[in-house]
């Protein structure tokens, strides 16, 4: 199932209680809906897709704890409207997920080789207590919140990486473009106090700075 891109904060009615829902921040509609019908078409289970539009400029994290916080079901997945999705993606994301004590999955992204979970799939029942109901720390706005989390799902042993599972952010400016001043001066401020204690590990504190 594909929710049309929409703007402003989803609404859980469209939603279906059994279903991985995915969300996907974004400016550019084309991209958006280019990106939400091939990650459909190649899931190879049900999923639904909710396109966000920050039509606000609030930036992603914002929307994707809104998202999370208004949707259901087992896994939520946050992603981007540059997304390119390979074929049975999801399904083998799923299958990674089956052991009971994963809480996150960092798809094969072309980058991060499974270190770190840029989009990832999430089981709620993990996720509800870090933040209070929220996805990341709302604190950032663009970028380092799935770095965090990263880090705290590595800690507790419950990261997954199913390399055949691809999606791929396709950004030919990505590695040039810098990360917000501002959200890389929290993550240092947090990773000083082990980001509310959830990382004692100091190799993996030391992973991202």
């Amino acid at each position: 199932m594909l929710a049309p891109p929409a703007t402003g904060a989803p609404h859980a009615a469209c939603l279906a209680e059994d279903e991985v829902v995915a969300a996907l921040p974004w400016v550019d509609r084309a991209a958006a809906e280019a990106a939400a019908t091939l990650m459909v078409a190649r899931a190879g289970v049900p999923l639904t897709v909710l396109a966000v539009q920050d039509d606000r400029g609030v930036g992603p994290v914002a929307l994707w704890n809104a998202a999370l916080a208004r949707s259901r079901g087992a896994f939520f997945l946050y992603a981007a409207q540059d997304a390119f999705a390979g074929r049975y993606w999801l399904r083998l994301a799923l299958e990674a997920m089956k052991p009971p004590g994963l809480g996150l999955l960092a798809f094969n992204d072309g980058k991060w080789f499974g270190q770190l979970a840029a989009f990832g799939l999430v089981r709620r029942r993990w996720i509800a207590p870090l933040y209070g109901g929220a996805l990341f720390h709302p604190g950032y706005r663009q970028h380092y919140g799935d770095t965090e989390l990263t880090l705290v799902a590595r800690q507790q042993g419950a990261l997954a990486y199913q390399p055949h599972a691809l999606l791929v952010e396709v950004d030919h400016a990505k590695d040039g473009r810098p990360t917000l001043p501002a959200d890389r001066a929290l993550f240092a401020e947090r990773a000083r106090g082990g980001f509310d204690g959830r990382v004692r590990d100091p190799a993996l504190l030391a992973t991202f700075r």
